[in-house]
Order: structure tokens, then C-alpha cells, then sequence
């Protein structure tokens, strides 16, 4: 059963556009909330900074505290040398990482 495991939202979010790519991780959260998880918008932190700037190291290492709090990782598609660590991240802390919402809900069914 998979209802309120927390799924780390990983993806592109400068390249190419900051605001389309948290459109999509925030439509993407949304397909998993359908399936019962607790997602992690990292780039949801683009309002915060909006108003309280600060620089892109402190947003991903705030970023990277989250991610070793979730059961997984859901990357999605897209070049992003940040997803791309948090992968790594991930993985060396032995939390599971998935490619796609469909992935993930077969592996917890």
C-alpha cells in the first residue's frame, strides 16, 4: 500500500523556463495526490525566492534536506544538472528512484 508515502518531485527547473517547469511538476504532483502519495514540489520554492531571494546553492540544499526525508524520488524527464544530483543523492541513500507516475504506483501496488 502506497497511501502517504512521500514522493521527491525531481526535475528540470531552469531549462528552458522556470515557470512552465513548475507548472509541470506541480501537474505531475497532482497525478500522484490521485494515487494516495504525499509529493515534494522542490519547485514550488520559485514563489518563495520571488520574494525572499536567495542564492540557487541555499535552494538546493534546502531542496536536498527534503529529498532525504521522502520514500522516493520521481524524476522526470528533461536536462537538469539539479534532478540529476538529487538522483545521485538518492540512490546512494538507497531511496528508491522512478521515471514515471506509472512506474512508481506498479512498484508500490
Amino acid at each position: 500500500m502506497h497511501k502517504n508515502k512521500t514522493v521527491y518531485v525531481a526535475g528540470p527547473y531552469t531549462k528552458p523556463d522556470p515557470c512552465a517547469n513548475t507548472h509541470r511538476a506541480a501537474a505531475i504532483a497532482g497525478e500522484l495526490i490521485e494515487h494516495g502519495f504525499i509529493p515534494f514540489i522542490p519547485h514550488l520554492t520559485h514563489f518563495w525566492h520571488t520574494m525572499h531571494p536567495r542564492p540557487y546553492e541555499f535552494w538546493l540544499d534546502y531542496e536536498m534536506v527534503w529529498l532525504r526525508k521522502c520514500d522516493c524520488v520521481l524524476r522526470f524527464d528533461g536536462e537538469s544538472s539539479g534532478a540529476d544530483k538529487e538522483v545521485i543523492e538518492a540512490e546512494r541513500l538507497g531511496i528508491p528512484v522512478y521515471f514515471s507516475v506509472e512506474s512508481l504506483v506498479e512498484a508500490m501496488a
